[in-house]
Order: C-alpha cells, then structure tokens, then sequence
C-alpha cells in the first residue's frame, strides 16, 4: 500500500511527465524567452538614443522589465492550456481515473508546474535585465544598482504567480478558448489600455497583472497622479499572491464539485 508521501510524488512525476511531452510546453516557454529578452534589449536601444530630461529622470529598470507585460503573454497561454487542455482535449477523464483523488490530481499538476516556472523566470529575468542594460550603454546600470537584485526576484515571482493564477482561471472555466477569451483581454488589454483614465485607474490597478509593476518599476513616481500606485512593490505582490490563491482555491472547489 503506497504511503500519502508516495502518491503525491506519483503525481507529481505524471504531470511532470505530460508537461515535458507536451509540444506547447517548448514552444509557448521558447516564445515567452524570446519576447521577454529580445523586447528588452530593442526597448534598451530605444532609450539609449534619447537625451536625457532633468524634469523626467530616466529609470534603467523600466528597459529590463517592461518587456516582461508582453512576454507574459505566452506564460498565460500555457498556465491556462496545463489545466484547460485537460478539458478541451478529454483527456480530464483518464486523468482522474488515473488518480482518483481530485485534490491530489490538482496539487500534482500545480507542483509540477511551480519549479518549471520558477526555473524560467529565473533564467528570463536576469537575462532581459543584462541585455537591457548592455543596450542602454551609458545609462545602464549593474546588478549591484539600487533596486536591481529586488526588481529581477520580484519580477521572478509575478511570472510564476501570473501563470498559477491562469491555470486556476482555466480549472474554474474548464477550457482553454474560454478561459484565454477571458483573460487575454481583462488583464492585459483592459488594464494596460484603459489603466491611466483616473476613474477607470482606481479599479484595473488592482487587477492581477497590474500588481507587480511597483516591484518592477513600471510606474511613476510615488504620487504621480497618472501613472503612481497607492500600494508598495511587496504590497501589490501579497495583493498578487491572494489573487492567485483566490483563483487556485477556486480551481479546486469547481473540479471538486463537478462532473469530468
């Protein structure tokens, strides 16, 4: 009789197993690198050839990580198609008669996913953050900057808990068109768009992909009336983190209570 330890490391190693094998895994994680890093240094070679503006002090950080509000867009797509894939291919049913437990099912897939995540981003931070700041030349900053080592792990953690929050997303819409109908537009076009209208600011700021901005110092200055945040850069990831942990529980109650 297996022990609890063995069956969740079971589960683990299956959804291991379908992430691995999976072609959309490489190609959406290949696609995310490749927006993140390469935006960043074209937006760094952009903002080499300005001139500087006393009235408007330059942030080198913005060049890292700005890329990173597109390059988040793949990562969704595969936090959404690791559980709504389930769904829309059928395959939901061999995978909870498979592993009958549905809470362990749903852990399973989630702690596969977390060090796959984890593992990315700590790769496509820094390297979007070097190859901004080699394209500033003169403007770019070191890792030792002030606020350089907090922006890259807290841009580390927002893909990771941007990408769970999809998968809990996709969990309680069982499916990926749907759920990619959903999100694609309410947390990146609707926010990034509609965001700098104060009236409409004062709801998208505290959508889930606007969270991480602070930390990752895409906002104005502290009372910028127009592009400021009235939370702090861990404020808005814990602000993220319950988002996520809203979406996940969501997740589980819904595949919990229905039908396959």
């Amino acid at each position: 009789m297996s022990t609890p330890a063995a069956a969740v490391r079971a589960a683990i190693a299956a959804e291991w197993v379908k992430l691995r094998t999976v072609r959309s895994t490489f190609w959406l994680l290949l696609l995310a690198f490749a927006l993140s890093v390469g935006l960043a240094h074209l937006i760094g070679l952009t903002f080499a050839d300005m001139k500087p503006d006393p009235e408007r002090p330059f942030d080198p950080l913005f060049a890292a990580f700005y890329s990173l509000t597109l390059g988040q867009l793949p990562l969704v797509a595969f936090g959404v198609l690791a559980m709504g894939g389930e769904y829309s291919s059928g395959t939901i049913r061999s995978s909870l008669a498979a592993v009958p437990r549905r809470g362990l099912f749903y852990g399973g897939k989630l702690l596969a996913e977390v060090p796959l995540l984890l593992g990315f981003s700590l790769v496509t931070v820094p390297a979007a953050f070097l190859v901004s700041q080699a394209a500033l030349g003169p403007q770019g900053v070191s890792v030792g900057a002030d606020g350089a080592v907090e922006a890259m792990i807290g841009a580390s953690l927002y893909l990771t808990l941007i990408t769970l929050f999809a998968t809990g997303v996709a969990t309680m819409l069982r499916g990926s068109a749907l759920s990619l109908g959903v999100l694609l537009p309410l947390l990146f076009l609707g926010s990034q768009g509609l965001g700098n209208i104060p009236k409409v600011k004062t709801v998208t700021q505290f959508l889930p992909d606007q969270l991480g901005t602070v930390v990752m110092h895409l906002t104005g200055p502290p009372g910028d009336p127009r592009f400021g945040r009235p939370y702090g850069p861990w404020t808005g990831m814990a602000l993220l983190a319950l988002w996520t942990a809203a979406a996940l529980l969501g997740g589980h109650l819904a595949l919990r209570r229905r039908d396959a």
